[in-house]
């Protein structure tokens, strides 16, 4: 299942594909725009050619928790891609993405000023290894109260 993660960013958003397996991050895209329409029609083509079956959309909530203009701003975009594409999409809390981004950036020698075009792939490539890596646990939780309620430890 090739799953796309999104890092949607006012100038520019990063997106990230799986493999074809759904295992791994692959391919990162970026679409430089700040129009809404724009972002949701380059998102959308890409969604079908490369053939992702999920949408995991980067949920900017607040530290706190709480919910403010920019997660709002990205479910209004979540719903609109889930109508255009015809796939599930995810919202996907992403605290502290871009900050690791940066620093992971940093850690590889990348400038400051040569971040600007990396830093929402990078972001985007997060977002899809956190939630691939929740997808493998909660199979394996799946996988244990299988074997457990047919009796095996």
């Amino acid at each position: 299942m090739r799953i796309m993660a999104i890092d949607y960013g006012d100038a520019r958003t990063g997106v990230a594909l799986s493999d074809p397996t759904g295992f791994l991050a692959g391919q990162t895209f970026l679409v430089k725009s700040r129009k809404e329409e724009i972002v949701l029609a380059e998102l959308s083509a890409l969604a079908r050619r490369e053939g992702a079956e999920e949408l995991v959309l980067g949920y900017p909530k607040n530290m706190n928790g709480t919910v403010g203009p920019r997660a709002e701003k990205c479910a209004a975009l979540g719903e609109k891609l889930k109508e255009a594409t015809g796939l599930p999409v995810i919202l996907w809390d992403e605290r502290r993405t871009t900050v690791d981004a940066h620093r992971i950036l940093g850690e590889q020698g990348v400038r400051s000023k040569n971040r600007k075009d990396k830093i929402d792939s990078v972001a985007a490539t997060l977002i899809l290894e956190g939630y691939l890596d929740w997808k493998r646990i909660q199979a394996k939780r799946q996988e244990k109260e299988e074997n457990h309620e047919e009796g095996n430890p």
